[in-house]
């Protein structure tokens, strides 16, 4: 059995907590986030596997969808430890959070240094096939273990 984590912590004293609104709002800006970091990047991964976009080249499409890209996980990166603040200890012991931040953390890893290398230097089939595969899966896992920190 793992150990409990608690920090002292009065939900009370959190404006999220308070207010029906603020909490759902702040899930929207965080799910709409995601959705276009990961959508512009599933967007280059797509080229990478050679699935889609066959007439532009990834170092073209990364540099165009780069700045959504950004934007998407600027939005993430602001709202996350927000919600994370409305019940730190929830979260702190709830075994697909710990599994999410891992995994985000690989992924912006992978993304800002192999990924945006790869997809910037058009590379053949092969190399691109297996960069975009990899980094759908590490951002599928990211998705996923935040869907399911609902049912842990």
């Amino acid at each position: 059995m793992l150990m409990q984590i608690q920090i002292p912590y009065d939900p009370a004293t959190n404006p999220l907590n308070n207010n029906e609104w603020s909490f759902p709002l702040l899930e929207i800006i965080h799910i709409v986030g995601f959705a276009i970091a990961i959508g512009s990047i599933f967007m280059v991964d797509l080229r990478l596997i050679g699935v889609g976009m066959k007439r532009q080249l990834s170092s073209q499409l990364a540099k165009d969808l780069g700045p959504w890209t950004l934007g998407g996980l600027a939005a993430v990166l602001m709202s996350g430890p927000l919600i994370f603040s409305s019940d730190p200890n929830l979260y702190l012991n709830n075994f697909s959070f710990q599994f999410k931040i891992v995994a985000l953390l690989v992924a912006i890893l992978y993304q800002y240094t192999l990924h945006r290398k790869v997809a910037a230097s058009d590379p053949s089939p092969v190399v691109g096939a297996l960069v975009g595969i990899i980094s759908v899966a590490l951002w599928v896992s990211v998705v996923a273990g935040g869907l399911f920190i609902a049912f842990a």
